[in-house]
């Protein structure tokens, strides 16, 4: 199982290092469309934390979480070096498609197992770092700032409810990519908007997304989460998720019935070691009451090729494969099949 979707369910958070077979900064140095001297910069830009100036567009890239991979990967970067969230495990489908298409088999990586490995990132000299998908920069960007300058939120707050297109776009003004972001955001909404048209059954629809974890059965679409694909495809939240927050998230087994709305999608990502397991879930008379779960509007989210923790935490590189992937588990529960 990933470390990231560890890490990121359990702490509402963001992990056996190898290195890498094409060398980032070579092939950057002989691509005649990597990044030139560009009117943007300097650059300063203001962050929860204070301020980050980029002197000249940016060509070495590092990264402090795989949403942050996934922003580089999707605008055409090879960072220099990224976490290791795979724990050994083959890279996500989409990020392998990303990696293929930029000529590159491994990404350098460092070991995060206690947190971001200041010196491993020190030493390749990036020129910024990416970190605006990671929860711990009250920890980590003192230490980080002084290796280069972070690209980060404007406000705390953004850490938990800020859609994944602006940090996308956030990213790309810092590296003066902001057409590309353009671009990776239009593909998407694309694909989002052929899969609606293609499922109308899917408008106005209500919907709860949960995870079974160690301690809890977690409210994931809660009120300000970011919807990724769900709203675009014509689903709207349950009147319950604004009961819910980042930081108020737990449903008890005497309150399931909080989850049950048109379409209910659960996932397992820690198999045994979940409060309880499907077949335990299935068996609860509470459980069985629910309106989705009677009518056969329920289904199990797969989370063995992280489509569970990529619906969580969308990112630019995932939500196309994510709409790809859900879409058919959501026309299945939407038909009661």
């Amino acid at each position: 199982m990933r470390k990231m979707f560890v890490a990121a369910l359990v702490c509402v958070g963001l992990v056996t290092a190898c290195g890498a077979q094409n060398d980032p900064v070579e092939k950057a140095a002989a691509d005649p469309s990597a990044p030139a001297a560009s009117a943007e910069f300097p650059m300063t830009l203001t962050n929860a934390w204070g301020k980050a100036t980029i002197e000249k567009k940016p060509v070495r890239v590092a990264t402090v979480s795989d949403g942050d991979t996934s922003i580089a990967l999707a605008l055409g970067l090879v960072p220099v070096i990224v976490p290791d969230v795979e724990d050994g495990d083959p890279p996500a489908e989409y990020k392998k498609r990303a990696m293929d298409k930029l000529g590159v088999t491994e990404l350098k990586t460092y070991d995060d197992t206690d947190g971001v490995d200041y010196e491993a990132i020190a030493a390749e000299a990036p020129d910024v770092i990416l970190a605006v998908n990671n929860w711990q920069m009250d920890t980590s960007y003192a230490k980080l700032a002084p290796v280069a300058p972070i690209v980060t939120f404007a406000k705390k707050e953004d850490a938990d409810t800020l859609p994944w297109q602006e940090r996308l776009k956030t990213a790309a003004k810092a590296l003066g990519l902001s057409a590309k972001a353009d671009e990776v955001i239009a593909a998407n909404r694309k694909t989002i908007a052929d899969a609606a048209a293609a499922n109308p059954a899917f408008k106005g629809k209500t919907y709860t997304y949960a995870v079974i974890h160690p301690e809890q059965v977690t409210f994931m679409s809660y009120g300000d989460q970011d919807p990724g694909v769900f709203e675009d495809l014509g689903l709207r939240k349950t009147d319950r998720a604004k009961d819910y927050s980042a930081d108020k998230n737990s449903v008890s087994l005497e309150n399931l019935d909080q989850l049950d709305a048109d379409v209910l999608l659960i996932t397992f990502p820690f198999g045994d070691e979940g409060l309880l397991s499907l077949s335990e879930l299935e068996s609860n008379k509470l459980f069985q009451s629910l309106g989705a779960v009677k009518n056969k509007h329920f289904a199990v989210v797969p989370s063995e090729n992280t489509l569970s923790s990529s619906i969580a935490y969308p990112d630019a590189l995932s939500s196309s494969w994510v709409v790809e992937q859900l879409t058919p588990i959501l026309a299945k529960a939407v038909a009661g099949a």
